[in-house]
């Protein structure tokens, strides 16, 4: 398990990273790589759409653009106050704070749910994949996005040594365990050399 694998490690990281965290995101996911994603997404007006790891609210602002109102959770209150300060506290976002391992909200919930960036901090990602799934409406849209596995060996002991960086096998597995049946994975980049997303979208059994 990487370092920031750790629920409280992983808080104190972003306590510091929420306060520049805007100005680095967009080396690694940026605005046509969350908004390729999105598209790949059939969202309507009047979903029920849920974002995990929430973040700043990079990817709120793009989901915002297909949907009136979006949930927001994440574990880090670092991040939502600066989240606040973008959308307000009780505007178009409604925000929670929690743990994507046990997510505060009733069984069949939400059209979509959505997740880019936070599933490489899940200590059991196959936990919060269940999550996912039981919050979701049968028929419903799961879209994850994590960090690909690198090629380099080097590359590949830091990663390990940091948190969860996985390959399609990998996420094969791991959305099987969740209880998935159909999905697909398509590996996004923001220029060639730059760090690899693996986005999965996951459709939840009827």
């Amino acid at each position: 398990m990487g370092v920031l694998e750790n629920k409280a490690r992983a808080r104190t990281f972003y306590k510091y990273l929420s306060k520049v965290y805007d100005q680095i995101n967009p080396f690694i996911w940026d605005e046509r790589m969350r908004d390729e994603a999105i598209e790949m997404l059939d969202i309507q007006p009047d979903d029920r759409v849920l974002d995990i790891g929430c973040g700043t609210g990079f990817a709120t602002e793009g989901l915002l653009q297909k949907v009136d109102t979006i949930y927001g959770l994440d574990q880090s209150p670092h991040q939502l106050s600066k989240a606040y300060q973008k959308f307000g506290k009780h505007g178009n976002v409604r925000f929670h704070l929690g743990d994507a391992e046990r997510l505060p909200f009733k069984t069949d919930s939400f059209d979509v749910v959505w997740s880019s960036g936070s599933i490489e901090y899940w200590p059991n990602p196959v936990d919060a994949l269940e999550e996912c799934r039981r919050i979701a409406k049968p028929g419903g849209t799961v879209l994850i996005v994590g960090p690909d596995y690198p090629n380099s060996t080097v590359f590949q002991k830091m990663a390990d040594a940091i948190m969860l960086f996985y390959d399609e096998d990998e996420a094969d597995r791991m959305f099987e365990e969740a209880g998935f049946e159909a999905f697909e994975h398509h590996i996004q980049q923001s220029r060639p050399g730059s760090p690899r997303a693996i986005t999965t979208i996951a459709q939840v059994p009827e």
